[in-house]
C-alpha cells in the first residue's frame, strides 16, 4: 500500500459468496486495496500543562485564494531534517483518554522569499510558546523575522505561521513546536491497537497518504523529502521501533513512572508517508547472522512459530530484488511487524514494514495454502517498494499507480523466486488482470495517471488507492515488460533507480530510461517510442477489444465498454485507440508478434487456417473477439481436446466470452457454451474463471426462475471434478500435492455443495459436527476450513452459528478468525444475519479493520443482501464518521452491498441514497457510488434482455 501500500490491496481471505471458493490469494486490489483513515473526532480535551490555543480557528466560511486555503503547499520552503520526540501513553489518563505528547524541530531552507510558514498539522493541540503555537529560529544564530500570528487552518490541515518580515532565500531556519494528540483507535496517523480483549495496547502508525501530520507538524507531501531523527519515550519493559536501527535506550524515572528513551539512527532522505514507529511488548525472531531482518508480533504468535515462514522468505526475496534492480538494499535493517489492528494489507514504511497479522503470520495448523501465498506475495510487494517507491518516489499522488502497479506486478516475480513450484506468476491473470477488466470496462472508470492539478484533497488522494491503480498498473507494466523482454525492462529500471535515488520523479522519467535501453538493444523493434506507446495505456481509461476476422485476416480494435451505449466520462486525446501488442498462434503454432494501432491485416487469408488464438498467456491488456467460425473452432477444441489450448488461454476464453456477451458483442449462449467442456477440465485457472463469471449469473438470477435449471446444469459440470478430487485424495483423507490443485479442490467442494452434488453436504456437515463435538480438536484441514465452515453454517441453524461465533471470539489466530468471520455470513437465518450486522459495528466484537468486510460478506448472501443494504442506509452517518469516510474500505462497502442490484426499484433506492447524502458526500467512495449506479443500470438491461434466453439454454443444456 501505500494501500495496501503497499496497501494491498487487501485481505487474506476474499470470498465472493458460497458458490465461490476461497481464492488462492485475495485479489489484491479487489480487496486490496483496504485503507482506513482517521475518524472525525473533536480535538481531545487538554490535560494539565497542555492548552488548546485560543487563536485556533476553523477555516474561513468561504475559502479564499490565500495559501492556507489551498491544499497544496507553496514552493517557497523545503524541509531538510526533523528532530522529533514522541511519548505515547499506553494507559488512559484522568479523562479516560489515550494520548501522546511530543515536540518537533523541523529545519527547512527558504527557496523563495516569503513571510509565511505553512506546515501540515491535523488534530494536534499545541502548547503556547511566547504567545504563539511555534517558535522560529535560524540555524546560524542570527535573528529571524518575528512571528506576527499563528493559527490552525482546520479544513486544509495547516499550522499557519505569519511573520513580520520575509525569510531569506538560501537561508535555513528551524521551527519548534510542542503538542499533544489523541492516541485514538482510528487506524490512521499515530494510533492505538488493542489485543487480548483490550488488556494490551500497541502504539503504532499508518501515515499514508496524508496522516503523518496527525503525529507531528510536517511538510506532508511526497516530494518534501527529509532526514528524520526520531526519539520515542515509552514505558519501561516495552520495545520501541522506528525506521532506523535503535542507537541507544536510556532508562529514567519521572513522577514515579519508570520510562525508557530510545533514540534511533537518522533515516535516509525520505517522504513523510514512509515514517513508522511502534511501541509494544512484542517479541521477535531474527536472522542468525544478526538483527538485519527481524519479524515482530504478539509474543504468543512468535512463540508458536507463526513468524518463521516470513523470516525464511524475507531474505531470499530481498536478494531477488537486489539482483532484479541491480541495486543493494539501502538500509541497515529490515523490520517487519504484524499488528492486531491495521487498515491496510501492509505498508512499506522504509525499514519498518507494518502488516495485518494475516499478511505476515503463517500458522501451518490454521493457515491455508492461500494464506501462505498471500503472505509471500504481500512481503514481496512491500520489499519491492524499498527501491521502487521509497528510494525513488513519485512527485505527487497523481502518479501513485506507478508505485503500486509496479510493486503489484513484481510481487509475483519475487514470490515466484521464493516459491518456484507454485507457478504463481501465472496467477496474476486471475488475481489482477481479470478483476480489473471488470472495473475498467465502465464508462465511469478513470485513467491510471491524472494531471497533478486534479488531485488535491486527502479524500481525492485516498480515492486513488483502488483496483485501477494496483491491478491495471500491474497488468500494463507486465505487458510492457513482455514486449520489451524482462532483461531489457530490468536494465531500464536499474538505470532509472540509479539516477533518481533519494529523489522524486514523474512517470515519464521511467519511459525515458526504458527508451534508452531499447535503442541499445539489437533486434528489438517497436512501432513508436516507449513514451508514445505507454501514454495511450496510462492517460486513457479503459482498454480495447481486439477483433480478428479469420476469414479475411483483418484485425481491428475498439474501446471495450460493458454498456456499449455508455459514453466515457472523460474525453481522450488519443481517441481511445492503443498500440496493442498481439501475441498469437495459428493452428497451435506461435507467430511473430503483431502491433495494432489502426485496422490492419494480421495475415494473408489462407484456406489452410484452422484456428487462431490471440493474446497468448494473456500478456496483453485487452480482450479478444473472433468471427463466428473461429469461435466455433475454439469451442470444438475445448470439447474434443482442450489441452491443445494453453491453460491460461482456456481461462481467457471463458472470461472474454462472458464479458463480450455482457457488452452485446457476442451472444450470451456462446459464453455459456464455453462451460460445457468443464466436466472434462481439472485445472484451477479455467474453473476459477468460470466460477467467477457464473457468479454474476447467480447474482442476477438467484431470485428468479432461472436459478433451478442453472443449478441442475452446473451440478452436471462439477460432479466429475468433485469425484476426481475424492479419488486423488483417498476419499478426502489427503491434500493434493500441486499448489493450484489445492485451490481447485476447494472450488470442487464449494460448487458441489452449492449445486447439491450427492455427498457434499454430508461431508462438510460431518466435519463441522465433529469439531462441535470436540472443540479442542479441529481436524478440518486449513485449506478447507472456509468452505466447510460456510456450508455447515448455511445448512444449520442457531446452534451451528453460535458455535462458529464462539470459536471466532476465542481464537487468537488471525487466519482462523478471518475464515470464521466469512463463514458466519453464510447462514440463511435473517435474524442471525441481523444480529451479525449489529455485531459488525461493535469494536469489542468485530475489529474496526474488519467491519466493512463483515458487512460485505453478509451482502453477498442472497438472504443477507437486503438486510445489509437497509443496515448501511440506516447507519450511514455513524459508519461514515466512526469508520473513516476517507477510507478505501468505503469503496469496497458500496461496491459489495450493491453488486446484486438489478431492478428499477433498487436503482431508485441507490439514487435516493446518493441524493440524501449529497451535502456530506461519500468521501473516498464517490467514484464507487457512481460506478454502482452505472452497473445497476447495466444489470437491469442485461437481465431484461437475457432472462428468457438464459432460462431456455439451461433447460436444454
Amino acid at each position: 500500500m501505500g494501500k495496501m501500500k503497499g496497501f494491498y490491496i487487501s485481505k487474506a481471505v476474499a470470498v465472493a459468496g458460497i458458490i465461490i471458493a476461497v481464492s488462492a490469494v485475495a485479489t489484491i486490489i479487489a480487496l486490496s486495496i483496504v485503507y482506513s483513515q482517521e475518524k472525525a473526532k473533536n480535538n481531545a480535551k487538554p490535560t494539565e500543562g497542555w492548552t488548546t490555543p485560543p487563536t485556533a480557528t476553523s477555516t474561513t466560511p468561504t475559502p479564499s485564494n490565500e495559501p492556507w486555503d489551498r491544499y497544496r503547499l507553496p514552493d517557497s520552503l523545503l524541509p531538510e531534517h526533523y528532530i522529533v520526540t514522541l511519548w505515547p501513553r499506553l494507559h488512559v489518563d484522568e479523562h479516560g483518554m489515550y494520548i501522546f505528547t511530543g515536540n518537533s524541530t523541523v529545519v527547512f531552507r527558504c527557496v523563495k522569499e516569503t513571510d509565511l510558514v505553512l506546515i501540515h498539522s491535523n488534530k494536534l493541540n499545541f502548547t503556547q510558546l511566547d504567545g504563539h503555537l511555534a517558535k522560529l529560529s535560524t540555524t546560524d544564530g542570527s535573528s529571524p523575522p518575528a512571528i506576527k500570528t499563528t493559527w490552525l487552518q482546520v479544513r486544509t490541515q495547516y499550522l499557519v505561521v505569519q511573520l513580520n518580515g520575509n525569510l531569506v532565500p538560501g537561508k535555513s531556519y528551524q521551527l519548534f513546536t510542542e503538542f499533544r494528540g489523541e492516541l485514538a483507535d482510528d487506524l490512521g496517523g499515530f494510533y492505538r491497537s488493542e489485543y487480548y480483549q483490550g488488556s494490551q495496547i500497541v502504539a503504532t502508525t499508518q501515515m499514508q497518504p496524508t496522516d503523518a501530520r496527525k503525529a507531528f507538524p510536517c511538510f506532508d507531501e511526497p516530494a518534501m523529502k527529509a532526514v528524520f531523527h526520531m526519539t520515542l519515550v515509552h514505558d519501561r519493559g516495552t520495545v520501541a521501533l522506528a525506521n532506523g536501527m535503535e542507537i541507544e535506550t536510556v532508562n529514567f524515572t519521572t513522577n514515579g513512572v519508570e520510562l525508557s528513551r530510545t533514540t534511533f539512527e537518522p533515516t535516509e532522505k525520505m517522504s513523510t508517508y514512509l515514517l513508522a514507529f511502534v511501541v509494544s511488548d512484542f517479541a521477535h525472531i531474527r536472522t542468525p547472522e544478526g538483527a538485519k531482518i527481524r519479524i515482530w508480533a504478539r509474543r504468543s504468535a512468535i512463540a508458536e512459530g507463526q513468524g518463521d515462514y516470513a523470516l525464511n522468505k524475507t531474505g531470499p526475496i530481498l536478494e531477488f530484488f537486489e539482483r532484479y534492480y541491480n541495486s543493494t538494499y539501502p538500509l541497515s535493517k529490515s523490520d517487519q511487524i504484524a499488528l492486531p489492528d491495521f487498515s491496510a494489507g501492509a505498508m512499506e514504511n522504509w525499514g519498518l514494514i507494518t502488516y495485518r497479522e494475516t499478511a505476515l503470520l503463517y500458522d501451518p495448523h490454521a493457515s491455508s495454502n492461500g494464506d501462505k501465498e498471500w503472505v509471500a506475495t504481500v512481503i514481496s510487494h512491500e520489499l519491492a517498494h524499498m527501491w521502487f517507491g521509497n528510494l525513488v518516489t513519485m512527485k505527487w499522488w497523481n502518479d501513485l499507480w506507478l508505485n503500486e502497479g509496479f510493486a503489484t506486478y513484481v510481487s509475483y516475480l519475487g514470490a515466484h523466486d521464493a516459491e518456484p513450484e507454485w507457478n504463481v506468476k501465472d496467477l496474476i491473470v486471475l488475481n489482477a488482470v481479470h478483476p480489473v477488466f471488470a472495473v475498467d470496462s465502465l464508462a465511469s472508470s478513470h485513467p491510471l495517471s491524472y494531471s497533478e492539478e486534479e488531485i488535491n484533497t486527502p479524500a481525492q488522494i485516498s480515492e486513488l488507492f483502488d483496483t485501477i491503480t494496483y491491478s491495471k498498473g500491474a497488468a500494463v507494466l507486465r505487458m510492457l515488460s513482455e514486449f520489451l523482454s524482462e532483461p531489457v525492462f530490468a536494465r531500464g529500471l536499474s538505470s532509472y533507480l540509479k539516477e533518481y535515488a533519494y529523489s522524486n520523479t514523474v512517470y515519464g522519467d521511467l519511459w525515458q530510461h526504458l527508451q534508452k535501453v531499447t535503442e541499445n538493444t539489437a533486434g528489438l523493434e517497436l512501432p513508436d517510442t516507449v513514451n508514445e506507446i505507454m501514454n495511450r495505456w496510462i492517460l486513457q481509461m479503459g482498454f480495447p477489444v481486439v477483433t480478428i476476422d479469420t476469414q479475411t485476416g483483418n484485425i481491428s480494435q475498439k474501446h471495450f465498454l460493458l454498456d456499449p451505449e455508455s459514453v466515457p466520462a472523460r474525453p481522450s486525446d488519443y481517441n481511445y485507440e492503443w498500440f496493442v501488442p498481439i501475441k498469437w498462434a495459428k493452428n497451435g503454432i506461435h507467430q511473430d508478434q503483431h502491433w495494432l494501432l489502426n485496422s490492419s491485416a494480421l495475415y494473408e487469408p489462407m484456406k489452410s487456417v484452422e484456428w487462431v488464438l490471440a493474446n497468448l498467456d494473456v500478456t496483453g491488456y485487452y480482450r479478444v473477439n473472433y468471427d463466428s467460425a473461429n469461435w466455433e473452432r475454439l469451442l470444438s477444441l475445448l470439447i474434443e481436446g482442450h489441452q491443445i489450448i494453453p491453460v491460461i488461454n482456456r481461462a481467457q476464453i471463458v472470461d472474454d466470452t462472458f464479458n463480450l456477451a455482457r457488452a452485446k458483442i457476442v451472444d450470451t449462449t456462446l459464453a455459456l457454451r464455453t462451460t460445457q467442456y468443464l466436466s472434462q477440465e481439472r485445472e484451477y485457472m479455467p474453473w476459477q474463471s468460470a466460477i467467477r463469471n457464473l457468479a454474476y449469473f447467480f447474482l442476477m438470477f438467484e431470485r428468479t426462475e432461472v436459478y433451478g435449471p442453472m443449478q441442475s446444469y452446473l451440478k452436471k459440470q462439477v460432479q466429475p471434478l468433485f469425484e476426481y478430487f475424492e479419488n486423488i485424495t483417498s476419499n478426502w483423507e489427503k491434500i493434493p500435492t500441486r499448489h493450484t490443485d489445492q485451490y481447485n479442490q476447494v472450488n470442487a467442494i464449494s460448487l458441489a455443495c452449492r449445486t447439491g452434488v450427492e455427498g457434499c453436504a454430508e461431508l462438510t456437515n460431518g466435519w463441522y459436527k465433529q469439531w462441535m463435538d470436540n472443540p479442542e480438536n479441529n481436524t478440518i484441514h486449513a485449506n478447507l476450513k472456509s468452505v466447510v465452515y460456510c456450508n455447515a453454517i448455511a445448512g444449520g441453524g442457531e446452534e451451528e452459528w453460535d458455535f462458529g461465533w464462539r470459536m471466532f471470539s476465542n481464537t487468537t489466530n488471525a487466519a482462523e478468525a478471518d475464515k470464521l468471520m466469512y463463514a458466519l455470513s453464510c447462514t440463511k437465518e435473517p435474524w442471525l444475519l441481523n444480529r451479525y450486522l449489529e455485531y459488525s459495528l461493535d469494536p469489542n466484537k468485530i475489529r474496526k479493520q474488519d467491519a466493512t468486510f463483515a458487512i460485505v460478506y453478509i451482502a453477498r448472501n442472497v438472504v443477507g443482501q437486503p438486510l445489509a443494504w437497509d443496515f448501511i442506509r440506516a447507519k450511514w452517518d455513524y459508519i461514515f464518521n466512526e469508520y473513516g469516510g476517507g477510507s478505501i474500505s468505503f469503496s469496497r462497502l458500496i461496491t459489495g452491498v450493491t453488486e446484486r442490484f438489478s431492478t428499477l426499484f433498487e436503482l431508485q433506492q441507490l439514487q435516493q441514497f446518493k441524493e440524501e447524502h449529497s451535502q456530506t458526500g461519500f468521501g473516498s467512495a464517490e467514484i464507487a457510488l457512481e460506478q454502482a449506479i452505472e452497473k445497476t443500470k447495466a444489470n437491469i438491461r442485461w437481465v431484461a434482455e437475457n432472462n428468457d434466453k438464459v432460462l431456455k439454454w439451461f433447460l436444454s443444456a
